[in-house]
């Protein structure tokens, strides 16, 4: 039998749902939606990014970024958010929640303007910037992946903890649709203003100097969200596991949650920092008792997290190539720079309108009626399915009457990606280990999905191009085909479902009862009564 839950936890796993949840949500939200909205709007500039600063005069072809720019622009970011999710969620655990919550927004703020303003005006100078800026932005997101689930888990009640953590990741789908919509609203205001011809009829006209604007302001546009709820993220108080777990301080938790549930919580003793209780349950990350008691969990959430992105990011980031090789988007030589961007933009946001969004929202619905494992499973299988479908007859979709079909299989991958892995691979991590190690777990989770977004960035950037070597883009050697791309992440995603095995159910558990902090103490406590006997 576990040794008795502290009161103050005990109320947080039995509250009703009520105003400050909602609020937490959005606080913590509206972070993801900076997060995704800076990842993934980068992907809407880059073809203006090649035609301004890579055309070769009197190529048949507007220009585009090289490969080795291109794979920098695209992932540089990811590269500081691996970083960030490491960092940050080791001190998340070390120095509270909150103390480090706001640090990670300003640093999204500050590289979301500079991105925007990045220096001179040859090639060079402004990818070098960019990158720059981009990395040290991507690094201020991985920060909020481990804060932001660790901090809602901590919050929520044991009923509807899986909804509130998934909510928190669904703004993500918003960030994405924001991104578009900004482009679409950007790229249609500087069309209006300043029309310029196709790129086969002039193509020195057809990127008109204003062009630079466009993708400067889209990227910038992603500081604002977050500067809003900046101030709101500072009146939150630190979480009751922490203080009362980690900080060792169960009056202060008592207090700081009677506040905010608007309830009277009695004010336990708790367990002290004493000499006698200073190994209990106070085993380390590197720890064998670590490993004998989570070691095959975090394998399964680092797994199944880095082979879900591997799939996720290539479809998100490429979404473009993609349309462009079935026909949706026109040839870019059939249209100007501000059209080029438009056109994407339009794709993207109608994908993610009619299958990315409604695929968050469904996990929200359901992830606490049938549980993590059944979603994740379903969206893994579902993914590999629709892959294997679109991969197969390839040649089948190409053809200008199959088009439609093909776009409505491609975003149901998306859907069944958010209403699966996408959405739990996110929340599981944040309920399965230890107070102490909870924010750093999550974080060495959440990094091994950004190395398989890397893979994905930079691999399927390369592998997506055409067999023959003539038909690939510019400085790119010839790849395996945007088929066999299709058929590999197909087999990621079979593969994932097989990981999600190592990954237990929490749904209906307290935080406390899937880390088993409170076995380890009653454990202490009985060897103690033994010894006494």
């Amino acid at each position: 039998m576990a040794k008795k839950q502290l009161e103050v936890l005990n109320a947080l796993d039995v509250a009703k749902t009520q105003w400050y949840h909602f609020t937490a949500i959005v606080i913590a939200g509206m972070g993801f939606f900076t997060d995704a909205y800076d990842l993934f709007c980068i992907s809407l500039v880059t073809k203006l990014l090649g035609r301004l600063y890579y055309t070769i005069e009197g190529a048949e072809k507007p220009g585009s970024l090289p490969p080795n720019v291109a794979a920098a622009v695209n992932g540089v970011a990811f590269c500081g958010t691996l970083t960030g999710q490491l960092f940050f969620g080791w001190l998340g655990d070390k120095l509270g929640r909150k103390k480090v919550y706001g640090m990670t927004l300003m640093m999204m703020v500050i590289c979301s303007i500079a991105s925007g303003l990045s220096l001179g005006s040859q090639p060079k100078a402004v990818m070098a910037t960019l990158c720059f800026f981009r990395f040290w932005l991507g690094f201020g997101i991985g920060g909020d992946y481990p804060l932001s689930a660790t901090i809602m888990s901590e919050y929520a009640n044991k009923k509807t903890r899986g909804a509130f953590i998934a909510a928190v990741f669904a703004m993500q789908g918003f960030g994405i649709l924001a991104g578009g919509m900004v482009a679409i609203i950007m790229s249609a205001a500087f069309k209006a203003a300043y029309p310029a011809p196709a790129y086969e009829v002039n193509a020195a006209a057809s990127v008109p100097a204003a062009s630079d604007y466009v993708w400067r302001l889209i990227v910038m546009f992603g500081a604002l969200p977050a500067a809003l709820t900046y101030y709101w993220r500072m009146k939150m108080p630190e979480t009751a596991r922490y203080t009362a777990l980690v900080a060792k301080n169960a009056k202060q938790a008592a207090a700081d949650m009677s506040k905010v549930l608007q309830v009277d919580i009695e004010a336990e003793p708790g367990p002290g920092p004493g000499p006698e209780r200073k190994n209990v349950n106070q085993f380390g990350l590197l720890s064998k008792e670590f490993v004998r008691r989570h070691g095959l969990h975090l394998l399964g959430t680092t797994s199944t997290w880095f082979l879900l992105d591997i799939a996720f990011y290539s479809q998100n980031l490429f979404q473009k190539d993609i349309f462009s090789a079935i026909g949706w988007i026109p040839a870019a030589k059939t249209m100007n720079a501000l059209e080029e961007v438009y056109r994407i933009a339009r794709a993207q946001t109608l994908i993610a309108l009619c299958s990315t969004v409604p695929g968050y929202w469904f996990t929200v619905v359901f992830i606490d009626r049938i549980g993590r494992f059944a979603i994740q499973i379903m969206g893994f299988a579902m993914m590999t399915i629709f892959m294997f479908a679109l991969a197969i007859p390839y040649e089948h979709w190409t053809h200008p009457d199959n088009r439609i079909g093909f776009v409505v299989m491609y975003s149901l991958t998306f859907f069944f990606a958010n209403f699966g892995p996408n959405a739990t691979t996110f929340v599981v991590p944040a309920e399965i280990f230890p107070a102490r190690l909870r924010s750093t777990c999550h974080g060495i989770s959440a990094a091994a999905g950004k190395a398989g977004a890397m893979v994905g960035a930079f691999g399927f950037l390369y592998a997506a191009q055409s067999k023959d070597p003539e038909k690939a883009e510019a400085g790119y050697p010839a790849g395996i085909g945007v088929r066999n791309a299709l058929l590999v992440l197909g087999c990621v995603n079979a593969l994932g479902a097989m990981f999600t095995f190592l990954v237990p159910e929490s749904n209906g558990k307290s935080l406390e009862e899937m880390s088993k902090e409170n076995e380890a103490e009653d454990e202490d406590e009985n060897e103690k009564e033994l010894a006494s006997v």
